[in-house]
């Protein structure tokens, strides 16, 4: 789940972080007719609800109200659906609402916006679930634990994930017939990686891309600093969180789970994150990948269904996006992203956050409940436009229609690589990212361009991470 410009996860969800069947950005959506009591921050009593433009199709929100107000006939929901460009525009808005006194209950935040909400906005969900443990604990059986702990912030719960999308390996299979390829083995290697894209190229013509990759914070350089063992901030583990994982995950405290991931010093100077851009500019140079663009990536599906692109990185909402686009299941697959140093991937995942303005965080409580409920998520993901939380609703059924054949890849990537974790996504986000895009289009915009733009870029993010937010 950061795209709409597609914003990754709606973003994460219709289409290549960005691009996909439905795009976010748009006119207002009204589930049923709009009257007075749908402008935000006309009080009407409702328990009311802020998610990023059309991260969910009315159908599915419709299934969603109307079931939680059958449990709950006392609690009146209202769905506001904002309109952003992306996830730090949509932030903005939910800021500007809290500040005129209008704010929201509730938050849908993907990882982007995690530790901002925490610190500053958002209550821990602690007590509620030590209190409902015995009803939650089939939901945490059914969650793996890396994206719980990636909604856990100095050692309390912020969010229960529903949705994630880890980056992997997007290949077009009509490319790698023609190119006379087999589909990649999952341990494959940069250096495969490489000479797959070099043999694509030679089999194709002028017009063709073999690696198209976009330049943001999901999907874009990170997850070759993750294969090179390494991170735009150094990364480590605020303490804290046994009472979680004693309780939930008992068996699973030996991998080092702690209270939240803690990103810190800047370290793009760093000889591995050198080697990563190095080598994202060799294949520029050789003309195996495009130069990073900005943006969400929206000609993406076009170019990749027609056999223009070969490669590309993206989650499990890409499999619904390029369905409703036209292709077959058998047109495309996914593999899991190629080995450096280590395998290891990078997600994003997403859920409700309850704000401290709210006073109804009892009822608020009884949503976010009911929204990780699998009967839930199953009337409101119906189209593989994420990967959602819940290992059990990841079946041959589901994708069956859309495909990929190997759509396992999508869970397995969290059980098979267990150091796989969140962007790099401090209270700072904003900032990072900015800093992030600007030198990484200038790292990659000409030879020799790379040390003396990751220089810059530490600098920057040196200030940005000095900042309070």
């Amino acid at each position: 789940m950061t795209d709409s410009l597609f914003s990754r996860r709606a973003l994460l969800r219709y289409g290549a972080y960005g691009a996909g069947a439905a795009a976010l950005a748009g006119t207002a959506a009204s589930w049923d007719r709009l009257t007075g009591a749908d402008i935000p921050g006309r009080d009407d009593g409702s328990l009311v609800v802020a998610t990023l433009g059309s991260a969910f199709s009315p159908a599915g929100v419709r299934a969603l109200v109307d079931g939680f107000r059958r449990l709950h006939p006392d609690i009146k929901v209202r769905v506001n659906a904002v309109q952003a460009v992306d996830w730090s525009d949509f932030f903005a808005k939910i800021l500007t609402q809290i500040a005129a006194g209008t704010a929201p209950d509730l938050v849908y935040v993907a990882t982007e916006g995690v530790q901002l909400f925490a610190r500053h906005l958002g209550v821990p969900l602690d007590r509620w679930v030590r209190r409902d443990a015995a009803e939650l604990r089939e939901y945490f059986a059914d969650v793996h634990p890396s994206l719980v702990e990636s909604m856990m912030y100095e050692g309390s719960l912020y969010q229960l994930p529903i949705e994630f999308n880890a980056a992997d390996m997007y290949l077009n299979t009509q490319v790698l017939r023609r190119a006379g390829a087999e589909f990649p083995a999952g341990d494959w290697t940069r250096d495969d990686f490489t000479a797959l894209l070099r043999r694509m190229k030679k089999a194709s013509d002028s017009h063709f891309t073999p690696y198209f990759w976009t330049n943001r914070l999901w999907g874009g350089v990170v997850p070759w600093l993750f294969a090179n063992g390494t991170n735009l901030l150094a990364e480590s583990k605020a303490p804290g969180g046994s009472w979680l994982w004693d309780a939930f995950y008992p068996a699973d405290r030996r991998r080092g789970r702690g209270g939240g991931f803690r990103w810190t010093t800047p370290q793009v100077t760093d000889d591995r994150v050198v080697e990563a851009y190095d080598y994202l500019a060799s294949l520029v140079h050789d003309g195996l990948c495009t130069r990073p663009e900005g943006g969400n990536g929206q000609n993406l599906i076009g170019v990749f269904s027609t056999g223009r692109v070969g490669v590309t990185p993206a989650g499990g909402f890409w499999a619904g996006g390029l369905h409703l686009a036209g292709m077959r299941a058998d047109g495309f697959d996914v593999q899991y992203f190629p080995r450096r140093h280590t395998q290891r991937h990078q997600f994003g995942a997403a859920g409700y956050a309850l704000l401290r303005t709210s006073k109804k965080q009892d009822a608020a409580w009884e949503f976010i409940k009911y929204s990780a409920r699998r009967d839930t998520l199953s009337k409101l993901f119906t189209t593989n436009q994420t990967t959602p939380a819940r290992r059990s609703m990841l079946t041959a059924d589901r994708y069956r229609e859309t495909g990929p054949a190997h759509w396992r890849v999508f869970y397995d990537t969290l059980d098979r690589f267990p150091d796989t974790g969140p962007i790099p996504a401090p209270p700072q986000v904003a900032e990072v990212t900015q800093v992030l895009l600007k030198h990484t289009g200038t790292a990659l915009s000409s030879p020799g361009s790379v040390e003396p733009a990751l220089r810059r870029m530490q600098g920057d993010l040196e200030k940005a991470m000095e900042r309070d937010v």
